[in-house]
C-alpha cells in the first residue's frame, strides 16, 4: 500500500515539474504547466518566420540580382549564389558547436539574431545611401561601382553568419521545449517539426511574393527595410516568452566524449572482449531528475565497446577513472550514433544538389517565359518559388493531419513512418521533380529553335508550377524528416549541432552543386558545345537535369540498402524504455 502512494506521489510530482535537465529563467526546475510545449514554441516560430522572410526575400531573387545589377553571366551567377547558400547553410556547424559547449541556445540565438539585423542594415544601406549605390541617380550603367558590390557582399555574408548561429539554435531551442519522457509532450514534439515548417513555409511565401514582387516593382531598398522593421520586431517578440521558455546548460565541447571513446578503445584494443554486456562500465544516477538519458548498448562497432571494458581489479584507482581510459556505455553508444549517421548524410546530397536547383537554374528559367497574368501585371521571376512553398505546406499538413493518425492506428509506431522511410519518400519525388523539369526545358528549347526572335515567351510560366510543387512536396517528407533525424539521433548534447548537420546537407549540396556545374561546363564543351552556355538560350539544361536525375535514382537505391540495415537511438526514459524511432530489443543489454 506505502509502494502504491509512493508511485502515485511520484508520478504526480513528474506531471507538475518536468525533470529533463532543463530549467527556467530563473533557474529553477521548470514547471509544466507555466513553461515550454505550445505556448513556449509559437514565440519561436515567430521569430523563425521572421528569418525565413528576410532569408528567402535574398536569396530567391539573388541570381536575378547579380545577372541584372551586377551583370555576371549565368554560370557565375549561378555559381555565387550556391557559395552564398552553401555558406550560409554550413556555418551553422560553427554556430550549433558554440550553443552546445560554451553559450547555450537562448543566448545564440539572441547574439545571431542582432549580427544579422546588422546584415539587413547594411544591405538596406547599399540601396540607400548614394555613395554606395551601384549607379549614380540616373540609374543606367553598365556595371556597379566596386564600392557597391563590397557592401553587398559584406551585407549578405554578415547574413549568413548570423544564420549560422539562429538556424541551428533555434530550432533546437523550440524542440527542447517539449519533455521526451512525457507521453502527451513527445507526440507534441513530432508534430513540432511539422508546424515549425509550416511557419517557416508561411515566412517563405511572403518574402518570394510580396518582398519580391515590392523589390522588381517598387524598390529594392523599401523591400529591404520592410525586412530590416520585421526582424527587429520579431527579436522583440522573441525576448518577451523569455519567462516561459525551458533551458538548458551548455555541457563544454560535446566532442571532448568522442575523442575519449576512440583513445580508450584503442588503448584497450588487445583486451579480450567480454560474454557479458553487463560487465561493461556505466554509471547509473542516484537521481534521474538531474541527469541525462542512458542509452542501451548495441552489438554494432563492437571495436569501440572495448573503450567501457572494466580492466582488472590490480589496475590502479587512478587508472580506473581516468575518462581517456574507461568511458560508460552511453558515451559509446553516443560515438556510434554519429558513425552511424555519416553513411546516411552522405546519401541525402543528391537531394540536396537537387533541391540547390530551385533557386538558381529554376528560377532563371523564369525569366525567359511569359509571366503575364494581366496586361498591368507580371509575375516576378522569383515569385514562381512560391508554389515549393505551397507543396511543402500541403505536404506537411497532409502528413500530420492525415497520414500520421491513420498509420498510428494502423502500425501502432507513434510516428506512422519511421524517420528513414519519411525520407526516402522524399528523395523519389526529386528524382520524379528533375524529370519533369528535364521535359518541361526540351520544350521550351523547341520553342526557341523554332522562333529564336520571340524565344519562349509564348511559354506561360506556369510551365513551371509541376516541378516546383513536386519538389515542394517531397521537402515535406525529406526536408522535414533531416530536421527530426539529426536533433533526435545526435547524443543530447549535441542537438544544436545536430541541426546543424541537417542544414550541412543543404550547404555541401550547393558547393557539390557549384563543382558539378564546372564539370559538367567543361566535359561538354570539349564535345563540342557546353550544357551551360552564357545565357540559358544557348544552354541545354534538359541534358543536365536528365543527369541530376540518374543520380538522384541511384543514389536513392543506395539509401534504402543503408535505411534497412540503420539502428536507431534506443534510450532508457526515467519510467519505462523511450525508444527514439524503432527498436530491437535482442540487442539490449544490461549495465553495469
Amino acid at each position: 500500500m506505502e509502494q502504491t502512494k509512493s508511485g502515485e506521489s511520484v508520478g504526480t510530482e513528474e506531471e507538475k515539474w518536468v525533470y529533463d535537465s532543463s530549467f527556467d529563467h530563473k533557474g529553477r526546475v521548470p514547471l509544466r504547466a507555466t513553461t515550454g510545449a505550445w505556448k513556449a514554441s509559437l514565440f519561436i516560430i515567430a521569430i523563425e518566420f521572421s528569418e525565413r522572410l528576410s532569408y528567402f526575400g535574398i536569396a530567391s531573387s539573388l541570381i536575378i540580382y547579380l545577372t541584372r545589377v551586377i551583370h555576371m553571366d549565368l554560370k557565375t551567377a549561378a555559381k555565387n549564389c550556391n557559395y552564398w547558400i552553401g555558406i550560409t547553410t554550413m556555418m551553422p556547424l560553427l554556430g550549433g558547436f558554440l550553443a552546445d559547449a560554451c553559450l547555450g541556445r537562448f543566448s545564440t540565438v539572441l547574439c545571431s539574431s542582432f549580427v544579422y539585423l546588422l546584415g539587413l542594415i547594411l544591405l538596406t544601406s547599399s540601396r540607400l545611401v548614394p555613395s554606395l549605390k551601384p549607379c549614380d541617380d540616373s540609374g543606367i550603367c553598365h556595371e556597379p561601382r566596386k564600392i557597391h558590390e563590397v557592401v553587398f557582399f559584406l551585407a549578405i555574408y554578415l547574413v549568413s553568419i548570423g544564420t549560422g548561429g539562429h538556424k541551428p539554435a533555434l530550432e533546437s531551442f523550440g524542440a527542447d521545449q517539449f519533455d521526451d519522457d512525457h507521453h502527451e509532450e513527445r507526440i507534441q514534439k513530432m508534430s513540432f517539426f511539422n508546424w515549425w515548417n509550416f511557419g517557416l513555409c508561411c515566412g517563405l511565401l511572403l518574402g518570394v511574393t510580396v518582398v519580391v514582387y515590392v523589390q522588381d516593382y517598387v524598390s529594392w531598398a523599401i523591400a529591404d527595410l520592410v525586412l530590416t522593421a520585421v526582424m527587429a520586431v520579431s527579436i522583440g517578440i522573441f525576448c518577451i516568452g523569455r519567462s516561459v521558455y525551458r533551458y538548458r546548460k551548455p555541457t563544454g565541447s560535446p566532442f571532448t566524449p568522442m575523442f575519449q571513446v576512440l583513445v580508450a578503445a584503442f588503448s584497450k584494443r588487445n583486451l579480450p572482449y567480454p560474454s557479458n554486456p553487463a560487465k561493461f562500465y556505466e554509471v547509473i544516477p542516484k537521481s534521474r531528475k538531474i541527469e541525462g538519458r542512458l542509452l542501451y548498448h548495441t552489438n554494432k562497432l563492437k571495436f569501440l565497446d572495448k573503450a567501457a571494458i572494466i580492466e582488472n581489479e590490480q589496475s590502479s584507482a587512478e587508472k580506473q577513472q581516468n575518462p581517456w581510459r574507461l568511458v560508460t556505455v552511453t558515451k559509446v553508444e553516443e560515438m556510434k550514433l554519429l558513425l552511424n549517421m555519416i553513411p546516411i548524410w552522405l546519401a541525402a546530397l543528391p537531394f540536396g544538389i537537387s533541391v540547390a536547383q530551385t533557386s538558381t537554374f529554376f528560377i532563371k528559367q523564369a525569366t525567359t517565359l511569359n509571366r503575364e497574368i494581366t496586361h498591368s501585371f507580371q509575375v516576378p521571376p522569383a515569385s514562381i518559388y512560391s508554389l515549393a512553398a505551397i507543396g511543402m505546406i500541403i505536404s506537411v499538413t497532409f502528413y500530420d493531419r492525415i497520414l500520421v493518425p491513420v498509420l498510428r492506428n494502423l502500425t501502432g509506431n507513434e510516428r506512422g513512418f519511421k524517420i528513414l522511410q519519411r525520407i526516402g519518400i522524399g528523395m523519389a519525388f526529386s528524382i520524379v521533380t528533375m524529370v519533369v523539369a528535364a521535359l518541361v526545358e526540351k520544350k521550351r528549347l523547341t520553342l526557341v529553335e523554332k522562333d529564336p526572335v520571340k524565344g519562349s515567351n509564348s511559354m506561360s510560366v506556369f510551365w513551371l508550377a509541376p516541378q516546383f510543387l513536386i519538389i515542394g512536396f517531397g521537402d515535406g517528407f525529406t526536408i522535414v524528416g533531416l530536421q527530426e533525424y539529426f536533433y533526435d539521433q545526435v547524443p543530447d548534447s549535441m542537438r544544436s549541432l545536430g541541426i546543424a548537420f541537417y542544414l550541412s546537407v543543404i550547404g555541401m549540396a550547393n558547393f557539390l552543386s557549384s563543382l558539378l556545374i564546372t564539370v559538367v561546363d567543361r566535359v561538354t564543351e570539349k564535345g563540342g558545345k557546353s550544357w551551360l552556355g552564357k545565357d540559358l538560350n544557348s544552354s541545354r539544361l534538359d541534358n543536365f537535369y536528365w543527369l541530376l536525375a540518374a543520380i538522384a535514382a541511384v543514389d536513392l537505391c543506395v539509401y534504402v540498402f543503408l535505411a534497412r540495415r540503420y539502428s536507431y537511438k534506443n534510450v532508457q526514459g526515467r519510467a519505462a524504455v523511450a525508444v527514439a524511432d524503432c527498436y530491437d530489443g535482442d540487442e539490449a543489454g544490461a549495465m553495469a
